[in-house]
């Protein structure tokens, strides 16, 4: 897979490994696109047990980012990763398909 497809950063591997290990799940954060949201759309971020035949894979340190074709159209060329400041920590997406987001950071439109 290519890296403009989809990409998940360093800090966003490190932390979905985290996670997994707490949990005694593989390391594979799944995204994917609902509508609704304050903008439009809203990602979803989960832990999934297996990659799914039609997924497109992103790998980094070990930790696969997967998602499915459906949500792919709408983030094609963005980037997972996972930020901590004086607002908390979140997964947080940078998508080039975005005409706006919202001041969560988790909806946006297209």
């Amino acid at each position: 897979m290519s890296d403009s497809v989809i990409d998940l950063t360093s800090p966003a591997a490190a932390r979905v490994a985290a996670i997994a290990q707490r949990q005694g799940k593989p390391p594979i954060l799944r995204l994917a696109v609902d509508g609704g949201g304050c903008a439009g759309f809203q990602y979803k971020f989960g832990l999934a047990d297996a990659v799914e035949a039609d997924d497109v894979v992103a790998v980094r340190d070990g930790v696969s980012l997967v998602v499915d074709p459906v949500s792919l159209d709408l983030v094609r060329g963005s980037a997972v990763d996972y930020v901590e400041n004086l607002g908390g920590a979140a997964f947080r997406v940078t998508n080039p398909n975005a005409a706006s987001g919202c001041g969560c950071g988790t909806s946006f439109s297209i």
